[in-house]
């Protein structure tokens, strides 16, 4: 552990909220095309698709700093944690508003999984490298060694700026990139600033199992619900103002230097078409709106038993399938779960290679209704009857590993490893109900904005 930090003053510096009344939206998102298995369905971007000329609704972290003339890095060294979907609201990267800012040096570039281009696969390593378009050193915060800064990448700055893209789920691993970095800055006398963005999921849906205490890492940071429902910022004060959460003695906390810069304009009711910004990708699989509510929908019901979500087709985490199941068959076992707001269609689109294939797509069909994790564990409760053996009995020590990470209930795998098919998903489901109801209570004191 780095030595403790000297004592800074203590300062969140939280802008003024300005919310914008907006329309009521519809629960229902765009269906891909039923395509023939030879030609490959349309793909989910039309949901995004919005004239040239339209008014944004919000302003994002980045856009407010820049409104007010960056008073928050003025005049010191500033290192960037940030990735492709780090942009402001008319798509211009915030390492070119941070290098154009008068008064601000932008000295260097921190990346997290996936590279500062976003492009490099998930869970693979990368080095420090020199970013193409700036010639500024990138310090990889996933290189293998930590996913931590070290006081050599943190020496050159006086301030680190987050400005990273989250989806919305715990084991999306950009909050857990942002809670390392805040115990690094604390470490290190560093300030941290975080540029507020949107959960593109709203702020109002929380869903699935809390982490238990023995399976944080680096897929669980948080001892959050699955589905979190808040935003980066958010989380960010949660960290800074709650003992325990973060690796760091609680002098080291308290003396921290954390600043944020909310948003403007948003609201937790807001899902990200209502934004009136474009998603921008912010992994190789997470390509829009619609891949990340399929993330929490289906992202655990494939790590073990034989469910794919579609890679490598138009519809990442949306197109279901499973061996030796025609799609027709899964679509039957699937409606017989009668989920609320949900439903499924059998559709034609390509695998990764390019040829035809059909799959299960998973549509939201009431927003309200949906409870975003429940799909994934009714997967697992199928896969376990459709396999000849138990695959949660007999998966390898490292599956069982990742999973149980991934997941972040004990109490869930050894119900699959015990019961199988029969495991009792609709109790499991309702008990976490209940206790992300508990922890929504406890945690609005860090909300930065109204529903």
């Amino acid at each position: 552990m780095s030595p403790p930090a000297a004592r800074p003053l203590l300062r969140i510096r939280c802008l003024a909220l300005l919310g914008l009344a907006l329309c009521g939206f519809g629960c229902t998102e765009a269906q891909p095309a039923k395509a023939p298995a030879t030609r490959p369905a349309a793909t989910l971007g039309s949901v995004l698709a919005r004239p040239a000329e339209r008014i944004y609704p919000v302003m994002l972290g980045i856009d407010v700093l820049e409104a007010d003339g960056f008073p928050a890095v003025r005049g010191k060294r500033i290192g960037l944690l940030t990735h492709p979907a780090g942009v402001n609201r008319r798509g211009v990267s915030t390492i070119e508003v941070l290098r154009r800012a008068p008064g601000v040096q932008l000295v260097a570039l921190y990346g997290v999984e996936h590279g500062i281009d976003g492009v490099i696969p998930a869970s693979k390593n990368y080095q420090d490298s020199v970013h193409a378009g700036t010639g500024l050193p990138v310090f990889s915060l996933y290189n293998g060694r930590s996913r931590k800064p070290t006081p050599a990448q943190l020496k050159a700055i006086d301030v680190l700026v987050v400005d990273l893209q989250d989806i919305g789920t715990r084991s999306y691993t950009f909050i857990s990139a942002m809670k390392v970095c805040m115990e690094a800055c604390f470490e290190n006398n560093k300030e941290i600033i975080v540029l507020d963005r949107p959960n593109p999921l709203g702020g109002l849906k929380v869903d699935g199992p809390p982490l238990d205490a023995d399976l944080m890492s680096y897929v669980g940071a948080f001892r959050v619900p699955y589905v979190h429902g808040l935003t980066m910022g958010e989380l960010a004060m949660l960290a800074k103002n709650t003992p325990g959460v973060l690796s760091v003695p609680e002098s080291v906390r308290t003396k921290g230097r954390l600043t944020v810069i909310p948003m403007k304009g948003w609201r937790r009711s807001m899902r990200w078409p209502e934004t009136g910004l474009k998603f921008v990708p912010t992994s190789p699989l997470m390509r829009s709106f619609g891949s990340a509510a399929g993330y929490a929908m289906t992202g655990l019901g494939c790590e073990i038993g034989g469910f794919q979500h579609g890679v490598g087709t138009g519809y990442p985490f949306r197109t279901l399938s499973f061996p030796k199941k025609s799609p027709e068959d899964l679509k039957r076992a699937l409606d017989a779960l009668r989920l609320p707001g949900v439903a499924f269609s059998v559709i034609g689109t390509v695998d990764s290679a390019g040829k035809p294939m059909r799959g299960v797509y998973t549509e939201i069909t009431d927003w309200n209704a949906w409870r975003p994790t429940e799909l994934s564990f009714h997967m697992m409760q199928l896969a376990a009857a459709w396999n000849p053996k138990n695959p949660f009995a007999n998966a390898s020590a490292n599956d069982a590993d990742l999973f149980r990470k991934h997941t972040g209930s004990r109490a869930l795998w050894q119900a699959l490893v015990r019961d199988g098919a029969k495991t009792n998903v609709a109790a499991l489901h309702e008990q976490w109900r209940q206790r992300a109801l508990a922890y929504q209570q406890q945690t609005r004191r860090f909300w930065l904005y109204q529903p």
